[in-house]
């Protein structure tokens, strides 16, 4: 999942401090209820907060990092010439946004040519992050964080956006083994996971920016994160982030 070498402790927090900043233009929008929803392509729904943070975080990116590629959901890809590249979520979880519910995040990832390399999560309504840099460790709002040692499946909490993505018959072997199961999940179950507050976030049909900061934050916090199938590569997909302990005795259930 991470490769190899440590990345600069100065460029982690430069990147956790433009984040904040980011995540806190969000806060301008957050329950505005004149708040313009428009509707992309997709169907999902982008707003002027979603714009505005990422746009702050190119310019940042582009006046202290002119030769990385940048990746965001918003707007076009920025090709790079230095072999890393930036990747920009300002606001997973837009639906919860325009609803009104604080656990949407901006997040931010960093992979180079030994892979994921800085993984950032905000969470600006309960002024909470979550960040990690390859080799450096996982830290939640400054302090060392680790996930859970719970290593029964039937005593864990497991988060999910959704259930209605589920492979058929999932739901109900999940919910046999005794876990308990939450919702409102996005961007904040994989900071639950990271900080041992619940031991899975469960989460399919993910872009590269939704997934992108977690291949950093979840191993450097000493859990595991892999798609369904079990691969690691930093793609779009469905993803699986655990403590690790129950990591494949919950993709068994969850396949079948």
């Amino acid at each position: 999942m991470t490769g190899t070498g440590s990345v600069s402790a100065d460029l982690l927090d430069e990147a956790v401090e433009s984040a904040r900043q980011a995540g806190a233009l969000t806060l301008d929008w957050f329950n505005d209820h004149q708040l313009s929803v428009q509707r992309k392509s997709d169907g999902s729904p982008v707003t002027d907060a979603d714009k505005a943070a990422e746009s702050f975080l190119r310019e940042a990116l582009a006046n202290r990092f002119p030769d990385d590629a940048v990746i965001g959901e918003e707007f076009p890809q920025e090709q790079g010439t230095s072999g890393r590249t930036w990747i920009i979520d300002p606001i997973d979880g837009t639906r919860s946004f325009v609803r009104g519910v604080p656990l949407y995040t901006t997040l931010l990832a960093m992979i180079d040519q030994h892979g994921p390399a800085i993984g950032i999560t905000v969470v600006p309504p309960l002024a909470e992050a979550v960040w990690a840099g390859r080799g450096l460790g996982c830290y939640h709002n400054g302090r060392r964080c680790r996930v859970s040692s719970e290593a029964e499946l039937g005593r864990s909490y497991l988060c999910a956006s959704g259930f209605e993505w589920w492979p058929k018959g999932a739901f109900d072997r999940v919910s046999r083994t005794g876990a308990r199961m939450r919702t409102w999940g996005d961007g904040y179950g994989y900071v639950l996971v990271a900080t041992g507050r619940t031991e899975a976030m469960i989460d399919p049909g993910l872009n590269l920016w939704d997934i992108a900061p977690m291949l950093t934050i979840i191993p450097e916090s000493g859990g595991r994160i892999t798609q369904w199938t079990g691969e690691t590569a930093a793609a779009a997909g469905d993803w699986i982030a655990t403590n690790g302990r129950i990591h494949d005795q919950l993709l068994r259930n969850l396949l079948g």
